[in-house]
């Protein structure tokens, strides 16, 4: 195996495989888990509804709350949004990093916004997030691993304590322990709804 990905360490190499198979898990309609800037994040195609709705179930949330949308890069997320160009230049300098805007939807994320006129977006600051939506190949939901009401895993070990054989998969890697969740600002008025 290593002769194919020459270039690849051994290390990165297995890395590699493990997000390669979490990205064909999304693609087939499954739920992984995979770790964000402070927490674990559940994930799924945010364009397949019943892979939506399931992710939903698992965390036991309804689906008027709605969910965040992530991206590798604002050029990912931006086919699915309603931006100006002051806007677009806006986020371009503000991302990667853990900052979740509300930005006007488009059409094909209906069940993502929710009740909601407004869609929460984010390029995270997390490199394994980020080449996750890469593997994937366009944008993936991001919701905290945990039934709702009960606190956010912060590691693998706790994700499959807490939502055990509910997932297809959970991505191992490292969290920023002492991160706090992303902050949540709306783009077009600049109020701050999470701090």
């Amino acid at each position: 195996m290593q002769g194919i990905f020459p270039s690849f360490s051994q290390g990165e190499l297995v890395m590699y495989q493990h997000l390669h198979s979490a990205a064909q898990i999304i693609q087939a309609g499954g739920v992984v888990a995979y770790p964000t800037e402070s927490v674990y994040g559940l994930g799924c195609d945010p364009f397949n509804e019943s892979a939506v709705m399931h992710l939903l179930a698992i965390k036991e949330r309804p689906v008027s709350k709605g969910l965040i949308l992530i991206g590798a890069d604002l050029s990912q997320l931006a086919p699915y949004l309603r931006l100006t160009d002051s806007e677009h230049e806006q986020l371009a300098g503000q991302w990667p990093a853990p900052r979740t805007y509300l930005v006007k939807a488009g059409e094909n994320v209906a069940w993502v916004r929710g009740a909601f006129s407004k869609v929460a977006v984010r390029v995270p600051d997390h490199p394994l997030a980020r080449d996750l939506c890469r593997a994937v190949g366009h944008p993936i939901i991001s919701t905290s691993a945990n039934i709702s009401g009960r606190p956010a895993a912060r590691n693998q070990f706790q994700v499959a304590r807490q939502l055990g054989e509910r997932l297809d998969f959970i991505v191992s890697g490292a969290c920023d322990r002492a991160a706090k969740p992303s902050t949540i600002i709306d783009l077009e008025s600049g109020r701050i709804l999470r701090a």
